[in-house]
């Protein structure tokens, strides 16, 4: 795995190991709705309202930014860590890191990622030939 580094208050670093959960094949943001839909309704996250919401959240996020900014397929996934939930979006644009946005009026939009860094516990981005993953860890509390 090629990792790079950059000044973006994202670490370059792998997530935890993670299994069983829901996957998606993107291609446009069209398809957001039906994802949102799928992750509330699955089985997968046995949890309270509030739990369901966060994930809907980081996903739609991270997802719409890969989809918006990162060039080809997006792969996106909810799966176990054991005692928490990995959220992870992989894209096409390996060459460019998830950069918050900076300066920016709050009304300009760009501030997705500082609200996946609120939201969880751990996060990340690495990557792995020719695709840039971006991951967050949930808890369930």
């Amino acid at each position: 795995m090629r990792r790079r580094t950059a000044a973006t208050g994202w670490p370059s670093a792998s997530p935890p190991p993670a299994w069983d959960g829901l996957s998606w094949a993107l291609s446009d943001v069209s398809q957001l709705p039906l994802v949102r839909e799928e992750l509330r309704r699955s089985h997968v996250v046995d949890g309270a309202a509030d739990l369901r919401d966060r994930l809907v959240l980081v996903l739609d996020e991270m997802a719409s930014n890969a989809l918006r900014h990162g060039g080809g397929c997006v792969e996106a996934a909810v799966r176990h860590t054991g005692d928490a939930f990995l959220v992870a979006v992989s894209d096409g644009d390996a060459c460019t890191p998830p950069t918050p946005a900076v300066d920016r009026d709050p009304s300009e939009g760009g501030l997705g990622l500082y609200l996946i860094a609120e939201l969880s516990t751990a996060h990340g981005w690495y990557v792995d030939g020719d695709a840039k993953t971006v991951w967050a860890v949930l808890p369930p509390h």
